[in-house]
């Protein structure tokens, strides 16, 4: 549609309106996936004890919510959405190819066609420590969405 309409440039890589069609494609997948896996968590924790017990108390459902169901629920989505974030990088090499930007994905599939060995090990080592820093990253933040998970002394007083 965007090469029929001309709306959004598909196969440059100038300016801004360039990358809307790209951005696009890579978030698709994993915003489906990150809504439907919210979701789950939300039905989840909306029927535990201390939601009806917050309603009972009186609370709005906008506070029930918010202060809550939404905080418990964001522990397991917060989980999956650091991988998926490596993974949308690592796998940007397909849109790479599709919408001809140039990137690490390019050079990764150039580099494994003409068996450039140095290059795939540095690629592939740069992608490990995306994925160790982008998981160490998810653990800073479950301290900060749920207080009762810090560090500590490991149970010794």
């Amino acid at each position: 549609m965007a090469y029929k309409w001309h709306i959004y440039p598909v196969a440059l890589w100038d300016n801004f309106q360039s990358s809307v069609l790209p951005t696009l494609a890579l978030a698709a997948l994993p915003l489906g996936n990150v809504a439907r896996f919210m979701r789950t968590e939300m039905v989840d924790v909306m029927s535990s004890d201390y939601i009806e017990l917050a309603k009972a108390k009186g609370n709005s459902s906008w506070k029930v919510v918010t202060k809550h169901a939404l905080r418990n629920s964001l522990i397991p989505v917060v989980t999956i959405i650091g991988p998926m974030a490596v993974s949308v990088m690592t796998g940007s090499m397909v849109v790479e190819n599709i919408f001809s930007i140039p990137g690490i994905g390019e050079q990764f599939v150039k580099s494994i066609t003409t068996n450039d060995y140095p290059t795939i090990m540095g690629l592939t080592i740069f992608y490990s420590f995306l994925l160790v820093v982008i998981i160490l990253i998810v653990d800073i933040l479950y301290g900060f969405i749920d207080p009762r998970i810090r560090l500590g002394n490991g149970g010794k007083e």
